[in-house]
Parts: structure tokens; sequence; C-alpha cells
């Protein structure tokens, strides 16, 4: 068993750090010796925004978007197309299309996919809510913007028949070939896709 070479403070700090995406236990010793190395331009000023985050950021009532107001900034934005509800698994899918900036539209969120495997089901997710707002706000169209999974596949088909009842247009996100991809490169299952999905020139 290694030896502690600090003090508990910064080892609990690593600790922490180790626990974050992407980031082993050597990674977060070299950012836990970053910020202690700029302890006054960082250490200081992220510890100060992680406590106020602590305190502020709410899970959106209406999307499942975290922010700090309630309802979030996305859905109190009088611009977007309202009758456009483009439906994610997590905030970071939704963050991802944002960035992208293809639809101004709103959004929910599912907080995950459905995986009998792992034992989630339709009640584990926000699923009750979008049958909700499809009828209360008027939507006409559900963009499923799910990952290309079994797992997605089959969350996009339980929102499919959901939302059978209502006059809504359902439709999903194009698979195939991303920008700048070379056919040689890609999948066999991505290439199918692309095939089915084609288009006219």
């Amino acid at each position: 068993m290694a030896e502690r070479i600090a003090g508990p403070e910064i080892e609990r700090l690593i600790q922490l750090l180790a626990r974050l995406p992407g980031l082993g236990p050597r990674s977060a010793r070299r950012a836990a010796l970053h910020l202690i190395r700029k302890r006054e331009q960082l250490l200081g000023p992220l510890a100060e925004a992680m406590q106020v985050a602590r305190e502020r950021i709410v899970v959106c009532s209406e999307c499942g978007n975290v922010d700090s107001c309630n309802p979030c900034t996305i859905c109190r934005d009088g611009r977007r197309d309202s009758k456009l509800l483009i439906v994610v698994e997590t905030v970071a899918d939704l963050w991802a299309l944002e960035r992208a900036g293809a639809l101004s539209a709103r959004y929910h969120v599912l907080g995950g996919t459905l995986s009998p495997l792992d034992g989630v089901g339709p009640d584990d997710l926000n699923l009750k809510s979008l049958a909700g707002r499809v009828a209360q706000d008027e939507i006409t169209e559900v963009v499923l913007a799910v990952n290309a999974t079994v797992d997605g596949q089959t969350t996009a088909h339980y929102i499919t028949d959901l939302l059978a009842p209502f006059a809504v247009r359902v439709t999903r996100l194009a698979h195939g070939v991303p920008v700048g991809g070379e056919l040689d490169y890609l999948d066999e299952g991505t290439l199918v896709a692309a095939i089915r999905s084609r288009t006219d020139f």
C-alpha cells in the first residue's frame, strides 16, 4: 500500500477530483497540484463558484434542465418555437444541441433511457410529464434526439407509442455519415443507417 505523500486535506481534494468524468487518479493529482499552485487565481474562485452553484442550481420543473432559475432560461425564452419540442436523454445532450444552434426550440430531458437489464423502467424517467406537455402546450412536432444505442432506440419506440394518441408529428435525428467523415472509416451500422436515410441531391 502506498504511503501518503500529502495531508488529509490535499488527499481529499485529489479523491474528489478523481470522481469527475475523464479524471483518473493521476490526472486528479495533476489538477489538484495546479489548483494549489494557482490558489488565489483558481482555487478560491472555484470554491466560491461551487458553493454558489450548490445553493442556487435547481432542476427546471418544466423541462428537466439545470439552471439557477425555475423555469430555466431556455423555457423562459419567448423567442423559441413553442410548438417544437426536442426530447433528449440528459442535460449534456441538451447543452450539445444548444452549442450547435440548429433549432431554437424547447426541450424535454428524460433523465436517461429505458434499460430493462439495468432495472430502468418508464416510471424512472421523465415520461409522464412529456405526454402532459404535448397535450397542454399544443406541441406540433416532437424531435427524438436520443442516442443511436439499443436503449436509446427502445426509448424512442416507447415515446412514439406514448404519443400516438396525440395529433403530433414525431421525428428523430438522422443517422448516418458525419460531416467530414470518410466512408472507409465508418462502422457498418452507420453506413446502413446512412443508406436507409438517403435523401434527394
